[in-house]
C-alpha cells in the first residue's frame, strides 16, 4: 500500500504499559508493518496504566476481575483515542461489549505454564509455599500436592520474580509465552499441559477494534485461523460454564484437519475434587462447547458447581 508520510500514524494501537504488554504490542506492530510494507512509524503505540496494574496486593477476583485489564482501553476505543487494542487473550473477560470485536488473533505461542523455583511440582519440598493468585493454578497444584501452601502472588513478571527472590514463596508460576516474549524462557520449567492444563486463551494475543471499523481490514492479514478457532471455542466453554475470576477451570483446545479437540477440567477451590473431560467437534457443530460444559457440570458435586453458574 503506497502511503504519504504525512498520514502517519495510520493505526494507533492501545496497550498496557507493562513490559510484557509492550512486547506484545511491538509484536503486533512488527507484523502489521511486515504485512503492509509500512515503516515502523506507521503504527503508534499508545500506552495506558490499567487499573489491574495499580493494585497488586489483592487477588484480581476481589477488586473487579479481568475487566481491570481492559476497561481503560475499551474507553479509548469508544472515544476514538485509539484504533485498536492489544490484549493477552487470557486476560480478556469472557463477556465483552457487543460493539467490540476480535479483528485478529495472532498465531499461538507456547500455551504452557512454567514453574519457577523447582524442576517439577513433584520436586517441591513438603509444605513448600507456592505463590499464585489464579484459582486455576492453585486448585491444580493442590490436587497434585495437597501438602503445599498457596500464598497470594500478583504483579508483572519482574515483580513476581523479585518476590520469589525475596523469599515470599519457594516457587511460583508464569506463562511460558510471556517469558519467551521477554527473552526469559530459561527462567522456568514448562509443565506438561496434559498434567497441568493452561487457562483459556493462554499464549494468544488478540487485537480488538470497534465493530464496523475500517481498521479491521488492515488487521486481517495478522489473523491466524487455527488460533482464532481455538480461542472462540475455549471462550464459549467458559461462558457456558458461567465461570468467573473465582472459578478454577482449565482448558486446552487444538485445531487440526477441521476438527477441534478440547480437554478441560473443573475443580473445587481446594483442589480435592476434579472433573475432567474431552470432546471433539467440527466448526459447523453449533453448541458443542456448551454441550461439553453441561456434561462437565452434570458430573460435578456441589463443591465444584458453587464456583460456576452455568446450567447443569
Amino acid at each position: 500500500m503506497a502511503l504519504d508520510t504525512a498520514s502517519y500514524p495510520i493505526i494507533r494501537l492501545g496497550t498496557r504499559r507493562s513490559p510484557l504488554a509492550m512486547a506484545q504490542a511491538r509484536e503486533v506492530r512488527a507484523r502489521l508493518c511486515t504485512a503492509h510494507e509500512w515503516p515502523e512509524e506507521a503504527v503508534a503505540l499508545v500506552e495506558v496504566q490499567a487499573s489491574g496494574d495499580k493494585v497488586q496486593d489483592r487477588p484480581l477476583s476481589e477488586i473487579g476481575g479481568k475487566a481491570l485489564w481492559t476497561k481503560e482501553l475499551d474507553l479509548w476505543l469508544a472515544d476514538g483515542t485509539i484504533d485498536a487494542a492489544v490484549h493477552s487473550a487470557k486476560d480478556v473477560e469472557t463477556v465483552r461489549p457487543p460493539e467490540l470485536i476480535f479483528a485478529a488473533v495472532l498465531p499461538r505461542a507456547d500455551r504452557r505454564d512454567s514453574l519457577i523455583g523447582a524442576a517439577s511440582i513433584a520436586d517441591l519440598p513438603k509444605g513448600a509455599k507456592v505463590g499464585t493468585s489464579a484459582p486455576r493454578r492453585a486448585a491444580q497444584l493442590l490436587h497434585l500436592r495437597p501438602d503445599l501452601q498457596v500464598v497470594m502472588f500478583r504483579g508483572n513478571v519482574a515483580t513476581r520474580l523479585a518476590k520469589l527472590e525475596a523469599g515470599e514463596a519457594d516457587a511460583t508460576f508464569l506463562a511460558a509465552a510471556g517469558l519467551e516474549r521477554l527473552d526469559q524462557a530459561d527462567v522456568g520449567t514448562p509443565l506438561d499441559p496434559s498434567e497441568f492444563l493452561p487457562a483459556a486463551g493462554q499464549g494468544a494475543i488478540v487485537v480488538e477494534v470497534m465493530a464496523g471499523s475500517n481498521v479491521a481490514e488492515l488487521l486481517n492479514p495478522l489473523d491466524d485461523v487455527s488460533t482464532h478457532c481455538e480461542l472462540i471455542a475455549e471462550r464459549a466453554l467458559l461462558a457456558a460454564l458461567g465461570g468467573t475470576c473465582h472459578s478454577p477451570v482449565a482448558v486446552i483446545c487444538e485445531f487440526m484437519d477441521g476438527l477441534l479437540t478440547m480437554h478441560a477440567s473443573i475443580f473445587s477451590e481446594d483442589g480435592t475434587e476434579r472433573i475432567d473431560g474431552t470432546d471433539v467437534f467440527d466448526l459447523t457443530e453449533k453448541g458443542a462447547p456448551e454441550g461439553f460444559a453441561r456434561d462437565l457440570l452434570s458430573r460435578a458435586s456441589p463443591k465444584i458447581r458453587q464456583h460456576f453458574n452455568g446450567a447443569s
